[in-house]
């Protein structure tokens, strides 16, 4: 059997409005939207990272 890859639900809770051209470019990479929209991503060093340079914005769950 496969090994199951590890999943991160990433949901946008603050606005990036404001906010500086290149942490709305990683809200954007990420496929974030609106305000509340959600995703979800493998859990990746490259995932990781963006989400770690916007943690102030969004809200991370482990699945």
């Amino acid at each position: 059997m496969a090994k199951k890859k590890p999943t991160i639900r990433v949901t946008l809770v603050k606005s990036p409005i404001g906010r500086k051209p290149e942490q709305r470019a990683t809200v954007k990479a990420l496929g974030l939207g609106k305000m509340n929209s959600t995703v979800e991503k493998e859990a990746n060093p490259a995932v990781m990272g963006m989400v770690r340079a916007i943690s102030h914005l969004v809200r991370v769950e482990e699945l």
